[in-house]
């Protein structure tokens, strides 16, 4: 039997503050506060955001009854993001708490940059505190892998959240040197850590420097800001005999969308914050419950710059059956893709990350690999450098290779001559590569 997750009773505090509601928490008690909150923060971009105000028409928006009125509105775009980001603001700009950069992958080359309140980072907090109260106790001490150098970075808001269920967040930044950390987790005797999926690898994988009594211990693991593949999920698991939760978020999000229960069986997403959609990646057309398609968020309760139906390019769906835990909140399923990450081959079929990631962290001893896709006499080459422990086996170009071809879409192509696997590169693991955004690169239309 699993704990009901807390995020059930959070968001009915929230709604009952709002609509006067008492008892359980229904469906229709959410839609109606989520109507209310749509319609508000419509008003508020059309009002204060020189961007919505030429986007969205008035007349239109004041009609809006229904989900499915709102859901005839426009995207919004990262591009946007990029190119008109302070036309976006709903607010002056000496009312901005903190702005965020981040880098583009897009052709532009523009960097995103997102803007937030005081109060927008107070919704993040007090996400925090509550989703987190799934896997850590009051006294634990929680290790931060995730930057929290600066006021109101994803580190930083996540201790104050922490503090505030009287846990002890002891934090280390982005891990660079896994002796050192695993060093912090014995002395410390950490009860939890949340951390980046290859980072934390990097962990389990690697020998601790301590011998003797002292032990590492975790209770629990939280794997957040990247896809999460499966194979990591279970090689934690086995190697420290700890519950591994999965976070969903991005920082147009305000750094939290979602977070598993107890039963590990999908999100359970932040629906008093924030509406999602799942919508077709080339149609736009909203997706009904079990089909995947791209995750489309709108924000409900943020006054510095509210994003109406914003793309992610994540690739997930709704689950339609419900949660083992009994919630009556949506469930999503695990981010595994990204649109313009799902890769055609010549010779036919689809290539992406998660296909990579599960044949590959299969590999005893592989924390981390680059994956290319160029052109060799008119033929798909894949281009594959990995980064290993360094007690993994001499042959792990042969074990790579091996896992490659179990996938039947990579060794289809490979039989029949459309796709050339170059050689393996090996790295040892000295010092981890900072975080990036894990993508195939597809330089063919370069060649």
């Amino acid at each position: 039997m699993y704990r009901k997750t807390p995020l059930e009773p959070w968001i009915m505090g929230k709604i009952a503050g709002r609509l006067g509601g008492k008892g359980s928490l229904t469906r229709y008690l959410i839609e109606t506060y989520q109507m209310q909150k749509l319609k508000e923060t419509l008003a508020l971009a059309i009002d204060k955001s020189p961007f919505y105000r030429r986007r969205l028409n008035r007349r239109h928006v004041e009609k809006i009854r229904s989900f499915k009125d709102f859901q005839e509105l426009p995207f919004t775009t990262p591009g946007d993001l990029r190119q008109n980001p302070l036309q976006l603001l709903c607010i002056s700009q000496d009312r901005i708490n903190r702005v965020v950069t981040l880098d583009s992958s897009g052709t532009t080359g523009l960097p995103k940059r997102l803007f937030f309140t005081a109060g927008d980072q107070e919704l993040t907090r007090d996400f925090f505190q509550h989703g987190m109260s799934t896997l850590v106790r009051p006294g634990d001490k929680v290790l931060i892998l995730l930057p929290g150098e600066l006021p109101g970075s994803v580190g930083d808001l996540l201790a104050d959240g922490l503090r505030r269920l009287q846990a002890l967040p002891i934090h280390h930044g982005l891990v660079r040197d896994p002796g050192a950390v695993l060093e912090i987790m014995t002395k410390e005797r950490i009860d939890s850590l949340v951390g980046i999926p290859t980072q934390v690898l990097s962990l389990a994988c690697s020998e601790s420097p301590v011998q003797g009594a002292d032990k590492i211990f975790l209770k629990s693991v939280l794997l957040s800001t990247d896809h999460v593949p499966v194979t990591i999920v279970s090689y934690l698991k086995k190697t420290w005999g700890c519950r591994v939760f999965n976070h969903y978020g991005m920082t147009e999000m305000g750094l939290g969308g979602g977070v598993e229960c107890e039963a590990l069986a999908g999100y359970h997403l932040r629906e008093a914050d924030l509406l999602f959609e799942i919508i077709h990646p080339e149609t736009g057309e909203v997706l009904p419950e079990g089909e995947e398609g791209e995750v489309v968020f709108t924000t409900l309760t943020r006054q510095g710059m509210p994003l109406i139906r914003y793309r992610t390019g994540d690739i997930a769906g709704f689950i339609p059956e419900p949660c083992p835990c009994g919630t009556v909140l949506k469930r999503m399923s695990p981010v595994r893709d990204r649109v313009q990450g799902r890769i055609a081959l010549t010779g036919g079929g689809i290539l992406s990350m998660s296909r990579l990631d599960e044949a590959l962290f299969a590999v005893k001893g592989v924390i981390n690999f680059q994956a290319a896709l160029s052109t060799e006499n008119n033929t798909d080459r894949l281009d594959l450098i990995v980064q290993a422990a360094g007690w993994a086996a001499e042959n792990v170009p042969f074990l790579v290779e091996r896992a490659l071809f179990s996938d039947p879409v990579i060794s289809c192509n490979f039989r029949r001559g459309k796709l050339i696997l170059a050689p393996i590169r090996v790295e040892p693991l000295r010092e981890l590569r900072r975080p990036q955004k894990r993508v195939i690169r597809d330089l063919r239309s370069e060649d």
